[in-house]
Order: structure tokens, then sequence, then C-alpha cells
């Protein structure tokens, strides 16, 4: 089968500064974390706020789901943190 995005939600996790995610595979459900460093483009002095991480992950949604669906090919795991090296 492979990994599907129906659920366009996303939510943000204070307590580990992440942006959270869902995609399924068949009936499995995967739970996706993106690092607040991927979603900020801030200096390191500066953390964004809950808005603008929500915000970043919208505009880099299409970005996400392909490091996203790359990730959980190679891991098959039920949960992936997606960190910049997602992105290079």
């Amino acid at each position: 089968m492979g990994i599907s995005f129906p659920n366009v939600s996303r939510s943000f996790d204070e307590k580990n500064r992440c942006v959270r995610f869902t995609g399924y595979d068949g009936m499995f459900e995967i739970k996706f974390f993106v690092a607040s460093e991927v979603l900020s483009s801030e200096t390191p002095h500066h953390t964004a706020n809950e808005a603008d991480l929500l915000a970043s992950f919208d505009a880099l949604r299409a970005r996400i789901l392909k490091a996203a669906v790359l990730a959980y090919k190679k891991s098959k795991s039920s949960a992936i943190t997606l960190d910049l090296g997602h992105f290079r």
C-alpha cells in the first residue's frame, strides 16, 4: 500500500517544541513530529511562537510530506521525527 495523509490537521506540541501530524499506511497510524528547527528561520536567540511554527508548517506542507514519505520508507516506524537532515 503506501503512506497517505488524508487528515490535514496538525498540532503544536509545546513540551517537545515540534509540530505533530499523522499519516496512514493502510489501517496503521504513523505519528510524525517536525522539529521546530525545520520550521523556524529565526536566529538561535529567538524562539518562534506556536502560530509562527504552524504557519511555517502550512507553507512547507508539500515538502514536509515528501520528507515524511521518504523517512517512513526507510524506517517503517510508527513514530518518526523529521529534523533538518531529512530536508537536505
